[in-house]
């Protein structure tokens, strides 16, 4: 397992391509937060961007004979996660729940700051949702993913300099929208710094192949 783990994408789908689920579910592993922040990016909600993305790796599995190019195994499957959100979004009813709901991360919290959290959270997601879809999807994978530019370029097929001026002007905005305005006023200094890799959520379960046992990922 710990040679599949440090195994190139390209080997991983061969892998897959010829029968190995074990070589599937570390792809799916790999990308599995990646997934969930794209799907973020279109759906705005959890629980649809959560269905998405996992849906989107069944798919990925059923088609696998379709990626030609193994090497781009990360771009083709982004393709298929936003192609998968944005069909839910289509025919998702709009929903009343919270985007981000209550998760771990909160562990340890008392009652009033677990309150504030999730304040700060939701207006957090307020902001977001303002912001177009490619520089949600961007800020997401830089913030939450810790993906470089060069990577983001390379796996949404757009320039690295593209990459870097979505990503400034969304920090702008952010930066001046009203709601995290509001935040910076009412929590003091700390919430300038005020980023998305605060978000977290249990990814759920993705079977692969004929096998029962699910893939659990964390997004945090």
């Amino acid at each position: 397992m710990n040679e599949m783990a440090s195994a190139t994408d390209a080997y991983l789908v061969r892998k897959a391509q010829a029968g190995d689920s074990q070589a599937f579910g570390v792809l799916v592993s790999r990308y599995m937060r990646a997934a969930y922040a794209v799907s973020l990016s279109v759906t705005s909600r959890h629980d649809d961007a959560e269905d998405a993305a996992q849906d989107a790796f069944v798919v990925a599995l059923a088609r696998l004979d379709d990626c030609r190019n193994p090497d781009r195994f990360a771009g083709w499957l982004l393709t298929i996660v936003r192609n998968r959100a944005r069909n839910l979004v289509r025919r998702e009813v709009l929903r009343d729940t919270d985007v981000l709901p209550e998760t771990a991360a909160s562990r340890g919290r008392t009652p009033e700051k677990e309150a504030e959290h999730a304040e700060l959270k939701e207006r957090l997601e307020k902001a977001l949702q303002r912001l177009p879809e490619i520089q949600r999807e961007i800020v997401l994978l830089h913030d939450l993913e810790g993906w470089r530019h060069r990577e983001i370029a390379d796996r949404l097929g757009i320039p690295s300099g593209t990459v870097r001026s979505h990503l400034h002007f969304a920090r702008k905005f952010l930066r001046r929208d009203a709601d995290l305005a509001q935040v910076a006023a009412e929590h003091g200094p700390t919430a300038d710094a005020l980023d998305v890799t605060d978000i977290g959520t249990d990814m759920g379960h993705v079977t692969v192949g004929g096998d029962s046992r699910g893939l659990k990922t964390k997004v945090r």
